[in-house]
């Protein structure tokens, strides 16, 4: 055998990754971002020394680097050209980049105000909140988990779930996957975990997270939908739940991680069921909204 040729074990492989590319994409970006997460857990934890918070960055672009190799065994060059123009595709109107933007972050403080004892920890608007939320929100976009995760979860993963499941089950099935791919965060103090707590935190934020995430992947799926099929505007969106929890939520000292992500859940949770009504689980999909599939790349 050549050198550079393929074996018959990676053949063989890239066949099952063929016959099987929803599994295989989930598998590998489980893989990069739980494998790229133990170092910052054994920090926080005091068993090995060292600030892995780069590398914890890094671990959310996982499903990113999943869509791109499938997409590479799937359709070849082809499909990395793709994933890329998935990127950059700018299809919406103004009227949705106002939503995505603006609406989503005040959705968020509403259900921050409405708990009982946060609306009076206020401490205030600053000027500097003008300029710290756009900067906050380009650092949140390219490291904070949008960039890393959208590619994969709207970009590759949603429109073959949507097309073998429909909208509403393909969007239930990714948001339990999307929401289990974070249980390594339970472990850190990004989600309430950490040293010096147990089992019952986990207990107490996990069943909120899981309802929290399946009404975001609710709401994701049709902002992605009625786009038709906008990686970009998934990307935003997702940029705009994260950022306001760096920005605004120190501005309410009474949030915790619990309370913050009961509050995304009371104000994402409603608009779901919303559009969950009013679409009647449709959630805007159309068929011929599917992308147009390349062949294969030959052997």
């Amino acid at each position: 055998m050549k050198s550079g040729e393929p074996t018959p074990a990676s053949n063989n492989l890239r066949q099952f990754m063929r016959q099987h590319p929803l599994f295989s994409f989930f598998f590998i970006a489980y893989a990069i971002s739980w494998i790229l997460s133990i170092p910052f857990i054994l920090s926080e934890w005091g068993v090995s020394q060292g600030d892995f918070t780069i590398v914890f960055a890094i671990k959310s672009f996982g499903p990113f680097l999943a869509a791109y190799i499938m997409t590479g065994i799937l359709e070849g060059k082809w499909g990395k050209r793709l994933l890329r123009q998935w990127i950059r595709q700018k299809r919406a109107g103004w009227g949705w980049y106002l939503f995505v933007l603006l609406g989503i972050p005040v959705l968020l403080v509403l259900g921050f105000i409405i708990q009982p004892g946060v609306l009076a920890s206020f401490t205030g608007f600053t000027p500097v909140l003008l300029v710290s939320y756009p900067l906050t929100f380009v650092a949140v976009f390219f490291g904070g988990g949008p960039l890393g995760e959208e590619p994969g979860w709207r970009g590759f993963a949603l429109p073959r779930l949507q097309k073998r499941y429909g909208p509403l089950w393909g969007t239930l099935i990714l948001g339990v996957v999307w929401t289990c791919w974070h249980l390594p965060d339970f472990l850190t103090s990004a989600q309430g975990g950490g040293p010096g707590t147990g089992f019952s935190a986990f207990l107490a934020n996990f069943p909120i997270f899981l309802v929290l995430v399946m009404s975001l992947a609710v709401i994701l799926t049709w902002i992605f939908n009625r786009t038709g099929g906008s990686v970009i505007m998934a990307l935003l969106a997702h940029a705009s739940v994260n950022t306001p929890q760096v920005v605004i939520m120190p501005l309410f000292p009474a949030l915790d991680t619990t309370r913050l992500n009961l509050a995304a859940l009371i104000s994402f949770g409603l608009m779901a069921l919303l559009l969950l009504v009013l679409t009647r689980g449709r959630l805007g999909y159309k068929l011929e909204q599917e992308p147009d599939q390349a062949p294969a790349a030959q052997e």
